[in-house]
């Protein structure tokens, strides 16, 4: 599987421009230039998936794309690299949408579950366009130089949910016998696979039906999987194992749940739910 060079692993978090001062990321400016940005980039798309659809992606050019959006093709250049990436827009803003999620997590929250949000935002991309997406999947699944540039803007994602959750562990804790770092990096790949078969799965039904419905479905049976694990026995900062954020236990015909007021909702239930299926 080819590799994204170091520009494709970078966010882009604020404009520039040649003989410019950087607009600092956040700013009216900023936000301003990224929606042009991102337009241009989805009227270039539009312009490569219709000339694939009906020309055949190898009997396409740049400068046919770059003509049929009404561009010249240097203005092409400074949006993709290539004509198998102009059908893919929206990744590079969808990774930093990602990225904001992880870095916006409230202390108390699992860090499994602050990947599934995050790759949430992956999952919005593909249904704000049902009929865009379904067009590019079929794409992809017939021209291979699409389908690898699939795959490597996929393991940008994994990549960076994988530092997140590795991010929360001590690396070297593998010596000493913590399997939280092969957890972690396992349950990374977990989460983009099961994203990925209930996305490929939608598509393949012409993008009809709550995606979203079916993305926590498949989110709970990889927390049930990974999520009791990943961190179990951590100390916290006074050397003391951190107390679940919720807890449950059946008491004859009665469950009694103790947790935290700011515990995720998500976490109490996967509390209850263990406690109802040890009666």
């Amino acid at each position: 599987m080819p590799q994204p060079d170091k520009a494709d692993r970078t966010p882009r978090t604020a404009v520039e421009t040649p003989g410019k001062p950087r607009t600092p990321a956040g700013s009216a400016g900023s936000r301003r230039a990224a929606a042009q940005r991102l337009t241009m980039r989805r009227k270039l798309a539009a312009a490569a998936m219709e000339l694939f659809a009906t020309k055949g992606y190898e009997a396409t050019t740049v400068d046919e794309i770059a003509a049929a959006a009404g561009v010249a093709r240097r203005t092409f250049f400074r949006h993709f690299r290539s004509k198998e990436e102009a059908i893919f827009p929206d990744h590079d803003d969808t990774l930093v949408r990602a990225s904001a999620v992880l870095d916006a997590a409230p202390p108390h929250e699992n860090p499994l579950d602050t990947v599934c949000r995050g790759i949430k935002e992956v999952m919005r991309m593909y249904a704000a366009s049902p009929a865009v997406s379904v067009e590019r999947y079929r794409l992809t699944r017939e021209v291979p130089a699409l389908r690898e540039r699939e795959i490597a803007s996929v393991a940008r994602y994994e990549r960076l949910f994988t530092r997140y959750l590795l991010g929360h562990f001590d690396e070297r804790a593998h010596q000493h016998g913590d399997d939280d770092p092969l957890l972690a990096e396992v349950a990374a790949s977990a989460v983009v696979t099961a994203h990925n078969h209930v996305l490929r799965r939608w598509l393949r039904g012409g993008g009809e039906g709550d995606v979203e419905t079916q993305l926590d479905h498949a989110f709970a049976i990889v927390r049930e999987t990974f999520g009791t694990g990943i961190g179990a026995g951590r100390a916290n900062a006074d050397g003391e194992g951190a107390a679940p954020a919720a807890s449950a236990r059946t008491e004859g015909e009665v469950l009694v749940t103790v947790a935290r007021t700011d515990a995720p909702l998500s976490e109490v239930m996967r509390a209850i739910e263990k406690a109802l299926k040890k009666r």
